[in-house]
C-alpha cells in the first residue's frame, strides 16, 4: 500500500514496461562530416549527436560505456526509487548503431542481455536463449540509425540481434533541407528504409526536428502533415526535437553570423501543437525535446516543459491530440483522472495504406471515455518484402502487441491494472481472424521480443526463423 506513495517518477513504468537506455562508446559519424546541428563525437569524448551531458550519456561515461554496467546501474536506480523492474525495453543510443563494427554490435547486445538475465553467456545466441526464460524479461530492443544505414543488409543484421524497433533520423523529409545541413542522404532513403523495416515487422520511430535551417513554421506544418498522410511515411511513433544552436556546430556559427535563428520556446510550442492536431490514433508521441542542459543551448528552446506548453496551446485553441500517449489508460488516470468503464471496452480496427502495404490498427478501447487499454499493429507486407519467413508462404505479420497500464510482473495478477486481463489474447485472436478471413492468408508471423516468445508459444505459435508463427485454419 505504501509503495505507490513512495515511488518516484511514476511515469517510468506507467506504460507497462521499464525503459533502460544504454549508450554506445563514441564512434565517428558514418559520413565525412556531421550534420550542421549535430553536437558531440569522439573528438569531445561523447557519442555522435549527444553532448555528453544527457542523463543516459552521463551514465554511459560513468560506466566507461560498458553495456553490462550501464544496464545493471539503471536497474538498480529504478529499483531504488520503487519501480518493479520485470519487463525491460532496451534502448541502444549513441548514433547510428549499424555503422559501428559488427563485432561491437554483437558484443554490445550480448552484454546488455547478460545484465538483464544476470547470466554470463558465451555467445549472442546463448544470451538470447537466456533472455527467453529470465525472471526479468526483455520485451524489446531499439536501436538508432540513419535512413541510409537501414537498408536490407542492415535490417537483417538487426533482426538477428533481436531488435524489434528502430529510430530513424528523418528530421524533415525535404531534400533541399538535407542538402543545406549536410545530411548526405535523400528522402528516397527515408521512404525505402521505412518500407523495408515495416515489411520485416519492425516498429518505426521518426526523429522529427522542427526549426531546421532552411525551414520555417509553415514549412514544418506542411512537412509534418505530409508524414502522416503520405503512405510512403506514416511512422508508428515520433520523437520531436526542435533544432538548437549548440557550441561546436555549424548551426551555432550560422546563428552568430545572423543567417540562422532557432525557434523560440513559444514558436516551438506552437509548431508542436500544430503537429499534435493532425496526429492519427495509431501514432504515439514518445518524447518532446532532448535532455540537453540549458547552459549548453546557446540559442533555441531552453525550457524543459515544452510538451506541457504545447499541450496548453492546443487546449487554448480548442484542439485535441489523438495520439496513443494522450489516450493510454495510465496517462488518462494520472493526468486526466479518467477511469475506463470495463463494461464498455470494445475491440476497434482502423485500416490504412502504408509503405506499399496495408496496416490494420486493432485496439481495445473505452470509446466513450477515450481511453486506450491496448493495441496491435497488423501488417500485410508489400510485394517487395524480402524475408523468406514472409514470402515462402504469403503471410501477415504482427509488428506490435502492447497492453497498457502500470507494469504487472510476469506471472502475476493485479486487480487494479490492465495487463494480464486477457486483452492481449483478444487482440491477437482478432488479428488472426482478419488475416485469414479478410485477406485469405494462412500464416501469421509475430516479431516477438526475446522475453515474450514463450507467451506466443502458449497460444500455438512456433519458432519460424527470427519470428514465431502460426498456421491459420
Amino acid at each position: 500500500q505504501l509503495l505507490p506513495i513512495l515511488r518516484r517518477k511514476t511515469t517510468r513504468t506507467i506504460s507497462g514496461v521499464t525503459v533502460v537506455a544504454v549508450m554506445t562508446q563514441p564512434y565517428p559519424c558514418p559520413q565525412p562530416e556531421p550534420c550542421a546541428y549535430c553536437p558531440g563525437g569522439p573528438t569531445v569524448g561523447s557519442p555522435q549527436s549527444y553532448t555528453g551531458y544527457e542523463p543516459a550519456a552521463m551514465r554511459g561515461s560513468q560506466n566507461n560505456f560498458d553495456p553490462y554496467l550501464q544496464v545493471k546501474s539503471r536497474i538498480n536506480q529504478l529499483t531504488a526509487i520503487g519501480h518493479k523492474v520485470d519487463k525491460i525495453e532496451l534502448i541502444v543510443m549513441g548514433g547510428t548503431f549499424p555503422a559501428t563494427p559488427s563485432e561491437y554490435q554483437t558484443w554490445f547486445i550480448q552484454r546488455s542481455l547478460d545484465a538483464i538475465t544476470d547470466k554470463t553467456s558465451a555467445s549472442l545466441t546463448e544470451a538470447k536463449a537466456n533472455a527467453e526464460v529470465s525472471p526479468i524479461r526483455n520485451v524489446g530492443i531499439t536501436v538508432e540509425t540513419r535512413p541510409d544505414w537501414a537498408k536490407q543488409p542492415h535490417i537483417d543484421g538487426m533482426l538477428n540481434m533481436g531488435v524489434t524497433r528502430i529510430e530513424l533520423g528523418v528530421q524533415n523529409p525535404d531534400d533541399e533541407i538535407y542538402r543545406l545541413v549536410g545530411r548526405s542522404h535523400t528522402v528516397t532513403d527515408v521512404i525505402e528504409a521505412t518500407r523495408i523495416a515495416k515489411d520485416v515487422g519492425l516498429k518505426i520511430v521518426y526523429h522529427l526536428m522542427p526549426g531546421m535551417p532552411g525551414s520555417n513554421p509553415q514549412k514544418d506544418k506542411e512537412a509534418f502533415k505530409r508524414i502522416f498522410t503520405d503512405s510512403d511515411f506514416k511512422p508508428d511513433m515520433i520523437k520531436i526535437y526542435p533544432c538548437l544552436a549548440i557550441a561546436g556546430t555549424k548551426a551555432y556559427e550560422w546563428y552568430k553570423q545572423g543567417t540562422y535563428f532557432p525557434y523560440s520556446t513559444d514558436q516551438a510550442a506552437q509548431v508542436i501543437a500544430n503537429v499534435k492536431q493532425v496526429l492519427p490514433k495509431w501514432v504515439r508521441v514518445m518524447r518532446v525535446q532532448r535532455d540537453i542542459p540549458a547552459h549548453l543551448i546557446l540559442a533555441g528552446v531552453k525550457k524543459s516543459d515544452l510538451r506541457e506548453l504545447a499541450q496548453k496551446k492546443l487546449k487554448e485553441q480548442l484542439g485535441h491530440c489523438n495520439c496513443i500517449r494522450c489516450r493510454e489508460v495510465g496517462h488518462r488516470l494520472q493526468v486526466d483522472r479518467i477511469t475506463p468503464d470495463l463494461e464498455k471496452i470494445k475491440i476497434l480496427t482502423e485500416k490504412y495504406e502504408s509503405s506499399a502495404g496495408t496496416e490494420i490498427f486493432i485496439s481495445a478501447e473505452d470509446p466513450e471515455n477515450d481511453v486506450l487499454l491496448g493495441y496491435l499493429r497488423l501488417r500485410i507486407p508489400s510485394t517487395k518484402a524480402h524475408r523468406p519467413e514472409i514470402i515462402t508462404d504469403a503471410s501477415a505479420i504482427v509488428r506490435e502487441l502492447h497492453v497498457y497500464g502500470p507494469l504487472v510482473p510476469v506471472g502475476k495478477y493485479s486487480s487494479t491494472a490492465w495487463q494480464h486481463k486477457g486483452y492481449g489474447k483478444e487482440l491477437l485472436t482478432k488479428a488472426e481472424q482478419i488475416t485469414h478471413l479478410d485477406f485469405g492468408l494462412k500464416k501469421l508471423l509475430v516479431i516477438s521480443a526475446l522475453g515474450t516468445r514463450r507467451y506466443y508459444m502458449r497460444l500455438g505459435y512456433e519458432r519460424d526463423g527470427v519470428y514465431v508463427s502460426k498456421r491459420l485454419t
